[in-house]
């Protein structure tokens, strides 16, 4: 168990990372996710053969439509999220990420007709007042940027919603599928919008290769080996430690500071999701 812990803490730091490692990427937001998704779902694939892994999706086709349509949500949604790092900041455009786990919670309801309880709601109040608070009011200037953090939530409760339904395809099947289809997605837009020639320097392959390989191949190798094997509960609350050092490390290796008033939207969040995580998996 002990080593259950600490694989999935320490997955979750490498998420945390990632602004910091693409803040030393000179591409533009969906160039650096093609690359993400190109050598973290390559490194995903390969893991899952030599781990002798068999596919089962095509057996459950209703399931893969499910899984489809949320890798594309994922390719979408760390589009979203990279460009918000680079309007707005690392620590901002993390925390309106992190609003994705409460807006599945509020449309669970619908969606999975789930009851809708107190702490819900009041989850999902703390956490809109806490985005409101994060756009101090309004003092961010660049609100497309703001925007795009807030679509990046949306997409990510939208990839969690689509994989809970696919209920058929799990474990490292399901991730590395997932992440394959992501790339799909990012690059029909990248060749739509540009055509597929990346100019990368050399400055840029380095940070390139540790944000797919180690951040994302590794990093979710190492969340989906741990997570079925640490309590429910401790999963969803733990989870937000990702929040926190995603902050953490943009405070300390970008310099990146927030206003009091945005502090307080980012305990407003994390405190408000944490609660109704807290709350609804005892229920």
């Amino acid at each position: 168990m002990k080593k259950d812990y600490l694989k999935y803490i320490f997955s979750l730091l490498l998420f945390g990372s990632n602004g910091i490692v693409a803040s030393f990427i000179k591409l533009n937001s969906y160039e650096i996710v093609f690359c993400r998704t190109l050598t973290g779902g390559l490194l995903l694939l390969l893991i899952f053969l030599l781990s002798r892994g068999k596919f089962t999706f095509y057996k459950h086709k209703k399931d893969f439509a499910f899984l489809a349509i949320s890798g594309v949500s994922m390719g979408a949604s760390w589009m979203f999220l990279y460009e918000a790092y680079a309007r707005v900041g690392v620590s901002v455009a993390s925390l309106c990420y992190y609003c994705g786990p409460v807006f599945v919670m509020a449309l669970s309801p619908i969606i999975f007709k789930e009851k809708l309880t107190f702490e819900k709601v009041f989850g999902f109040i703390a956490v809109f007042i806490g985005i409101f608070f994060i756009n101090g009011g309004g003092v961010i200037k660049d609100k497309f940027g703001f925007f795009c953090g807030l679509l990046s939530a949306v997409t990510y409760a939208l990839m969690v919603i689509f994989n809970k339904k696919a209920i058929s395809i799990n474990g490292l099947e399901n991730s590395a599928l997932q992440l394959v289809v992501a790339f799909i997605t990012t690059a029909v837009f990248v060749a739509l919008k540009q055509g597929l020639e990346i100019n990368i320097s050399k400055s840029s392959i380095i940070p390139l290769l540790v944000l797919g390989i180690i951040n994302t191949g590794l990093g979710c190798y190492l969340y989906f080996s741990a997570i079925g094997k640490i309590p429910a509960q401790t999963v969803a609350v733990c989870g937000y430690s990702e929040a926190l050092s995603a902050v953490v490390f943009s405070a300390v290796f970008l310099k990146e500071s927030l206003s009091a008033l945005q502090i307080a939207g980012a305990l407003l969040i994390i405190g408000g999701a944490v609660f109704s995580n807290l709350f609804h998996r005892k229920t």
